[in-house]
């Protein structure tokens, strides 16, 4: 299925006339309320639109397949002064808010109102302009908790201490949509294991009898699933599967319908292994479609409220019947049971755990030199999800061989390498087992941050974020190669080093704080060649354009301040320097304004980390940069 086509382009073909013509009559009837102004023209005795150019379309989600959008339109009006027999123009916009109906190709479009236009925050049930739905990630448990409401109350009950939870029936969910599911071959390679037809259509598919591709009639509203996921695959692979396809059906129909608009023969989307939409048009489009059914899936099978309470109630079982001292002690057994409970696989119910913050699963269930890595943990955050404790014996020779760092650690025996883990030699770390054999202590697999070394973790291959975080958490045997690099180790070395390390940093910053003056120029050349960094780099992080970076480098721009905020992000600039920035950028924080203060507080304990993650820091408090 091609996705990714432009509604705006869509309106802009089939509607312009009619908003024109819109346009003329507002401007006629409610030109005063545009607030026209001229430096030429004392007293505006009539206006005359001349020309309209649509500038933005905003989409919003309405029930069936229906939806809102509303028009932001530049208007070019002739402006006259009979007194004084002057002309001029003026270029206002207006909006004009419009509803139609995409089964019937918006031929029943109607506009609802037109007023001067204002900027306005984006509404919660937002479309891009492919009309794939806008969902932050702060709201996908609130979107998969409505998906569940509406289609699978039940799930969403706590059961009592003793009683299992109440799974996800994904069979159940597709005849509460009235969809039908068909066991039938796919792909030959098995590549795809899963299509949703939104329309009839005789289809391409494989026969296994005949070993070939065949023309197979599919009935609308199908979801196709290959019969290879029920023999090689477990029940939680199958469930996701199904629920993913309902998802798209759910959340990706007026995708469909739109690209129907435009193509006639279009009936389905497909899925594949490594979960790529296949898609010829608009990679970008496809892309959140996938990523939103891929995230979506296994928090409407492990519902938020009830995965957490029965998460806490088997890690207290647990640890009261084997005696352990340490959640990590019991998380193996507490996946098992999560994994049976909600019908999901062993892999689905670890990385919920650690989304959901228990993680203490992230050291559970690795699999390194073909065997599972015994259970560990950490302190929260400690690991970014492309870092690991744990690697091969293999990477552990080849980093110490090619890393310099890493060779001056271990040469005088400071580290060494312990069931897959470079550990600091100290008793308090490092004992015997009963044969003998150097092992970690308990102490020291409850934490790891306080005496191993991490190792970044790279995927070779052409897979999504989803399928990243589900490899680097399992890193059982598969078709993708792990590249891994030694990190450096500092935040997780001895005590003493760590404050060797920030001395050296901080003296580093203090220094080139010293060297800012308060020519915006001179401090934005400064801190680039700092972080070594490019106009277009800082401009692609930070989601702006090259040119506006460019002319706030060079002292031609005051930007607002959202943008010069994105800036300290972008280059991860410590409080010191990001305050002095401000600053001279005209940009300061108000003490007085609330939302300046969260601002404020980021900019001291979230610097170094992503744009993403800031953002994700100040969502709850709907703060946005």
């Amino acid at each position: 299925m091609a996705i990714g086509r432009s509604f705006a382009e869509y309106v802009e073909d089939k509607c312009y006339d009619r908003l024109y013509k819109a346009a003329e009559k507002y401007v006629d009837d409610n030109w005063k309320s545009l607030h026209l102004y001229s430096k030429k023209i004392h007293h505006i005795d009539s206006v005359e639109i001349s020309d309209a150019t649509i500038q933005r379309v905003y989409i919003r989600d309405l029930p069936g397949t229906r939806v809102a959008f509303e028009v932001g339109l530049e208007l070019e009006i002739n402006i006259s002064d009979y007194h004084y027999d002057e002309d001029d123009q003026c270029y206002p916009w207006i909006r004009i808010y419009c509803e139609g109906d995409l089964a019937c190709e918006l031929d029943d479009w109607k506009i609802i109102k037109i007023e001067p236009y204002s900027k306005k925050n984006a509404p919660a049930n937002s479309l891009s302009d492919a009309l794939v739905p806008i969902i932050p990630y702060n709201r996908l448990d609130a979107a998969a908790t409505d998906f569940l409401r509406e289609n699978y109350p039940q799930a969403l009950k706590i059961t009592e201490t003793g009683q299992p939870p109440i799974s996800v029936d994904s069979v159940e969910v597709a005849k509460k949509l009235t969809l039908t599911i068909k066991q039938q071959s796919i792909r030959e390679d098995t590549s795809v294991f899963g299509q949703i037809y939104f329309e009839e259509t005789d289809a391409e598919m494989y026969d296994e009898d005949l070993e070939q591709t065949v023309t197979k009639h599919i009935d609308a509203k199908t979801i196709v699933v290959d019969p290879k996921m029920f023999l090689l695959r477990n029940l939680g692979s199958i469930n996701n599967t199904i629920i993913h396809e309902c998802v798209h059906w759910v959340l990706h129909r007026k995708v469909f319908l739109l690209e129907k608009m435009y193509n006639s023969n279009v009936s389905n989307i497909s899925c594949e292994v490594v979960g790529g939409a296949l898609s010829s048009v608009a990679k970008s489009a496809s892309e959140r479609m996938e990523k939103q059914a891929n995230q979506l899936t296994p928090k409407i099978q492990m519902p938020a409220a009830p995965f957490k309470a029965k998460a806490t109630e088997y890690i207290v079982k647990y640890m009261r019947e084997m005696n352990a001292k340490h959640p990590i002690e019991v998380m193996e057994q507490v996946i098992t049971e999560l994994e049976i409970g909600f019908c999901v696989s062993r892999l689905a119910a670890k990385i919920r755990l650690v989304e959901l913050g228990f993680e203490e699963a992230i050291g559970t269930y690795t699999y390194v030199d073909n065997h599972y890595v015994k259970p560990h943990s950490f302190s929260k955050g400690a690991l970014k999800i492309n870092q690991t404790f744990s690697i091969s014996a293999y990477d552990a020779a080849v980093q110490r061989l090619t890393n310099r760092e890493l060779r001056e650690l271990t040469k005088d025996g400071d580290y060494l390498f312990i069931d897959n883990h470079y550990v600091y030699n100290a008793p308090l770390y490092v004992c015997r087992d009963d044969s003998g054999k150097l092992d970690l202590t308990d102490y020291a697999r409850s934490h790891m941050d306080e005496c191993c070394l991490v190792f970044d973790l790279t995927i070779t291959g052409t897979v999504g974020t989803d399928y990243h975080t589900a490899c680097f958490l399992n890193r059982e045997e598969s078709n993708f190669t792990f590249d891994v690099k030694f990190h450096n180790g500092f935040e997780n070395a001895p005590k003493q080093r760590q404050v060797e390390m920030r001395k050296k940093q901080k003296q580093e910053e203090c220094d080139i704080r010293l060297k800012m003056t308060d020519d915006p120029k001179q401090c934005m050349e400064l801190l680039l060649n700092w972080k070594k960094m490019n106009y277009a780099e800082l401009s692609d992080i930070i989601d702006c354009d090259s040119k506006t970076i460019s002319r706030i480098v060079k002292g031609e721009h005051t930007p607002r301040l959202e943008t010069a905020v994105r800036i300290c992000f972008g280059l991860h600039l410590p409080p010191s320097i990001s305050t002095k920035l401000l600053e001279v950028l005209g940009c300061r924080l108000s003490m007085t304004n609330i939302n300046h203060q969260w601002i404020r507080k980021a900019l001291y304990i979230k610097y170094p980390e992503s744009i993403e993650a800031v953002q994700e820091y100040l969502a709850p408090y709907d703060v946005e940069i």
